[in-house]
């Protein structure tokens, strides 16, 4: 009796681990890329994308996220500053994910992807080795290394050469400045301080593939993308956004900087405001001075390499800070000089395309600076 039950025991486990051995690992996954829209604060202006992957089997719903920082590190924004901060893949429940989303009123789209058993199994077998802790952490660059690109890249990655991203800028020339500036269109401060931190290199024209550093132009790119002879991703939307941006404000730049440079023209032409011109020359030239340092750190010190070759110190000259304690009438003459010279230079290098400026907003300030200069050399002149 006792052998006949091991018998049935032994043909029972055997045949479960046989109808097991049927499952094709990848088989039962559902992967999808989610694209969520954009937000009122700013980074959160160009969107986020992430990877989600529903295993039937172990009854699982991830969401594969390259966008998680520590906030609560120490020297949080000396690195962000010094472009040293490490950005990690989390994986967290995809109800919790949607829901955050949902609270700021942003829109989800998915794109489901048609990939086999095997094509299905590498994908996550590529996302579970980058989750280790080995391979978690990656340093965050705006243009080469994000959210998005991290995603882009898995699909090369993982599959095999019948995969091809489609075309994600739809047959367009665009360049990285004029897309960037197009998701901060009601941003104007913001849109300004980006455009003048950011240097040359993000005014080359991007291809296809670099445009995807963009959650909406990866969107593009597997919409269009093929793999094994078919299309490779059906999309649909999981949650709406409530479809309204930030307000404009009122204190645009061009409304301040025409302020500006009312102020500078008045202390300047009216006798009764020129006790006050000195002290506003110094003001505008101190400012100007220091954010030319600033851009010059971000240039030689830093690892961001968007804001090299950035020549809107030809106009926000670094000297500008040095010159206001210098008392000597020559240096100060011959320096304002060169100053009118960099002004020149920096309209040179807007017209000629090397780096498009923000002449549009900055232009009033850029007539203060001329008058500024102008009026310390002819008061030098007339010394």
């Amino acid at each position: 009796m006792i052998k006949i039950r091991l018998f049935w025991l032994l043909l029972f486990l055997t045949g479960a681990g046989g109808l097991e051995a049927q499952i094709i690992p990848g088989e039962r996954l559902r992967i999808s890329v989610l694209t969520c829209g954009t937000g009122d604060a700013l980074y959160t202006s160009f969107g986020h994308t992430a990877v989600r992957i529903i295993d039937s089997v172990g009854g699982t719903d991830i969401v594969y996220n390259y966008g998680t920082f520590d906030f609560n590190d120490p020297d949080f924004y000396t690195k962000f500053t010094l472009g040293k901060l490490l950005y990690f893949l989390d994986a967290e429940d995809f109800e919790g994910f949607l829901d955050s989303y949902a609270r700021e009123g942003r829109r989800v789209t998915e794109q489901v992807l048609h990939l086999d058993a095997a094509g299905s199994q590498r994908v996550r077998m590529f996302l579970q080795t980058n989750l280790q802790p080995a391979n978690r952490a990656y340093r965050y660059d705006f243009l080469f290394d994000n959210c998005a690109t991290r995603v882009r890249d898995i699909f090369p990655a993982a599959l095999d050469t019948s995969f091809h991203f489609g075309p994600a800028l739809g047959g367009k020339r665009l360049r990285y400045r004029q897309v960037i500036d197009q998701y901060l269109a009601g941003k104007p401060w913001q849109r300004l301080g980006i455009d003048i931190i950011l240097g040359s290199p993000v005014d080359a024209l991007m291809d296809d593939f670099h445009s995807m550093f963009l959650p909406d132009y990866l969107y593009s790119g597997l919409a269009h993308a093929g793999y094994a002879g078919r299309a490779f991703a059906t999309n649909h939307v999981l949650l709406n956004g409530n479809g309204t941006g930030p307000a404009l404000p009122l204190n645009t730049p061009v409304l301040v900087f025409s302020l500006v440079l009312l102020l500078v023209l008045a202390v300047h032409v009216i006798p009764l405001l020129r006790r006050c011109r000195k002290i506003v020359s110094a003001a505008l030239l101190f400012i100007t001075g220091l954010l030319g340092v600033q851009l010059l750190f971000m240039w030689f010190f830093t690892n961001h390499q968007s804001c090299a070759y950035n020549w809107n110190v030809l106009w926000a000259m670094p000297l500008n800070v040095v010159v206001v304690f210098i008392k000597n009438k020559w240096v100060r003459r011959h320096y304002f000089a060169f100053a009118i010279g960099g002004l020149i230079a920096a309209l040179l290098v807007h017209i000629s395309g090397i780096q498009q400026l923000p002449l549009r907003e900055i232009a009033p300030l850029l007539a203060a600076l001329l008058v500024i200069y102008g009026g310390n050399i002819k008061a030098r002149l007339s010394d």
